[in-house]
């Protein structure tokens, strides 16, 4: 009993507790922030600049995405963006642009479906386009091919 106590009072414990509230934490927080949408909303026909940059993985969160399309590329751990759907959307479309450069696109949906984008068309620049979204938070990863390469980039979010 003594030895417990003694644990207990050297702040282990808190200490413990303390790193696990801190990392569950740090797994909902976005690199550039939180963007809410309704169906309409001026931010529907605008831009977000953000950067690519890290060495997760992201097919360790999923290899192939709802619609078996394999997911690609290096990210940061936490999400670049959570995007809130304020209302159900029957057609949402996101891209990013670097300027030609090979970036990938994961997101995470509130229900944990994943859906991951590569290249649009002949441009190199990941894009995913989606019908009938459910209101809630999407987590949305961009990354690229190679570990810890550092492209800016914009977002753009379309109805």
């Amino acid at each position: 009993m003594q030895v417990r106590n003694s644990w207990l009072q050297g702040g282990w414990l808190l200490s413990i507790i303390t790193i696990f509230v801190s990392t569950s934490v740090l797994a909902d927080t976005a690199n550039f922030g939180t963007i809410s949408l309704s169906p309409g909303s001026d931010i529907l026909r605008s831009s977000i600049s953000g950067y690519t940059g890290g060495s997760y993985s992201l097919s360790a969160i999923a290899n192939r995405d709802t619609n078996n399309k394999a997911c690609f590329g290096f990210a940061d751990p936490n999400p670049d963006y959570i995007v809130v759907l304020e209302k159900d959307f029957s057609n949402l479309k996101l891209l990013v642009n670097s300027g030609g450069n090979d970036t990938t696109m994961l997101i995470k949906a509130p229900d944990n479906t994943i859906y991951c984008g590569d290249d649009t068309g002949k441009n190199k620049d990941a894009s995913i386009d989606f019908k009938k979204l459910k209101a809630g938070n999407y987590k949305v990863w961009v990354g690229t091919f190679n570990s810890n390469v550092k492209q800016n980039y914009t977002l753009t979010v379309q109805q």
